[in-house]
């Protein structure tokens, strides 16, 4: 059966179930159960023999909330909505339908919460399919090698730390060090492509929430983004729901062929609510006291980011999920967890962030394990000597300030690590593309930077960048294209730069 019959197929099935689910509720309505403890987010219920695991149920006043224990002679549930107008011996209804979320495109632009709930104020969402919260991951005969870069548009990570459509990876730091900042510009950066981007918040204040949205909104990207919001204010069963509802949200795109973008900010906030839930519902406690499963409420989540093979649709869903530390403390229980589970980490370095070196990516301490290999070919020409020298001039640069006497190769090899380092700093929302990127890397790693003061640099990478475009069209194409840089190539790039650059410092001095 071809792909979009089958989808066309697939829809009219979830659209029938719907209308039967619905059926069934009506004739089963009169099954209900008894609220007999009410806490901060949970329920305790009586009766409803026959529900089931993150089935929907519903109590006076329209309030929702889900089954998240089953016992014996008691139902653990998780309110979706404020405990102050549940009072015990309300009834609770079944809904006979698990926890699910509308998908679409009608949900592009859009603003919700993890069951679908408007909060953007443009009315109710109108879709025709929705998809419980949680799904099995992919087959691993369905999932495809990561080939296709994910372009972020900031240098140090499109240069040493890539980042392939379809991979895991993780960014991590203390903070006030800028991931939200690094996660949005990746989210902005994709604009221009057919790229679907879904930003998840958790736990986070509304403030810095309608910041987000208000930047995606004037970079006109929020066209192509789905915000799925459990902010602090919310209960803990919606800041549960959120990162699962958003992978959801973009498995639907994935499964229609689109790339997706998801950005989860942030799994510790997740984790706190996970562990806040359990231990009110009496679960037992394990280590820091969360969960003894808290690893697999995170695995099960990111395992559903992928890339499919052409025969599933080719579709694929990267995963950026952000995790705070303490007191720059990696090996604590929950990063250890997601390193674990994710394909490289983003470290970012509040002492960087402290001395002005934006982004605070450490590129010591940061890895894509599979990125690598979809990385655009021009890239490997320089940045492989480019991440050596940089980690080489790191390692010295701490010694040197014990000695006032250095050898002439010392010396070089700051001056070169010092102009490496002015080129990888970038201002949030100042996007790089391909060419400029690396036409940059070229002029640097062969020494077309090293007369120039460190406040040169900015002007000599904007000069460089436009010449690249201007006088070399053509090159520029096959760089997008992912071809290889030659040593011709090379050659073009680095004569062109060192006559701009000539060109700009004369045209300067003559003015």
């Amino acid at each position: 059966m071809p792909r979009t019959l089958k989808q066309q197929f697939s829809k009219s099935l979830d659209v029938i179930d719907r209308i039967i689910g619905d059926h069934q509720a009506s004739i089963y309505a009169r099954e209900m159960g008894t609220v007999t403890r009410i806490g901060r987010g949970v329920a305790e219920i009586t009766g409803l023999p026959s529900a089931q695991n993150n089935e929907l149920l519903r109590f006076p006043n329209n309030q929702l909330g889900y089954v998240f224990n089953l016992d014996r002679n008691m139902i653990g549930c998780v309110l979706l909505d404020s405990q102050h107008q549940l009072n015990a011996g309300d009834e609770a209804r079944r809904t006979h339908r698990v926890l699910d979320v509308p998908v679409g495109q009608e949900l592009l632009g859009r603003v919700i919460d993890p069951v679908g709930r408007p909060l953007d104020g443009k009315g109710e969402v109108h879709t025709l399919r929705r998809l419980p919260i949680e799904r099995s991951a992919p087959a691993i005969m369905d999932r495809a090698p990561v080939s296709v870069p994910l372009q972020t548009g900031i240098k140090v990570i499109d240069a040493l730390v890539p980042i392939g459509r379809g991979q895991r990876q993780l960014i991590v730091g203390d903070r006030q060090t800028g991931k939200t900042a690094v996660a949005l510009d990746a989210m902005i950066n994709q604009h221009p492509t057919d790229l679907v981007c879904v930003y998840c918040a958790i736990g986070q204040r509304s403030s810095a929430v309608a910041r987000v949205i208000d930047e995606l909104r004037r970079s006109d990207a929020i066209n192509d983004c789905v915000v799925v919001v459990g902010e602090s204010d919310a209960t803990p069963g919606l800041q549960f729901a959120a990162p699962y509802a958003a992978t959801s949200v973009g498995e639907y795109f994935m499964e229609q062929g689109r790339d997706v973008l998801v950005v989860y900010d942030e799994l510790t906030a997740h984790a706190r609510a996970y562990r806040e839930m359990s231990l009110l519902l009496r679960r037992p406690p394990g280590r820091e006291a969360y969960p003894g499963d808290i690893f697999y409420v995170h695995a099960r989540m990111l395992e559903r980011a992928t890339c499919l093979r052409a025969e599933e649709g080719g579709g694929s869903l990267t995963a950026l999920p952000l995790v705070e530390t303490e007191a720059q403390n990696v090996s604590a229980y929950i990063p250890t967890n997601l390193i674990s589970i994710t394909d490289g980490q983003i470290y970012l370095s509040p002492d960087r962030f402290r001395k002005g070196i934006l982004p605070a990516v450490d590129v010591g301490r940061s890895v894509s394990r599979v990125g690598g290999k979809a990385q655009l070919a021009a890239y490997r020409a320089v940045t492989g000597p480019l991440r050596l020298a940089y980690t080489q001039f790191e390692e010295l640069e701490k010694f040197a300030r014990f000695s006032s006497q250095l050898d002439e190769a010392t010396r070089s090899t700051l001056l070169r690590g010092q102009r490496v380092r002015q080129l990888l700093k970038q201002n949030v929302g100042d996007l790089k593309d391909v060419v400029s990127q690396v036409a940059s890397f070229v002029a640097l790693t062969h020494g077309l930077f090293d007369n120039l003061k460190l406040e040169e640099i900015e002007w000599a990478e904007q000069t460089v960048a436009v010449a690249a475009k201007q006088e070399l069209p053509k090159l520029c194409q096959e760089i997008v294209g992912g071809s290889k840089l030659g040593k011709e190539d090379v050659d073009a790039i680095v004569e062109m730069a060192m006559a701009a650059l000539s060109n700009s410092s004369h045209a300067e001095s003559d003015s």
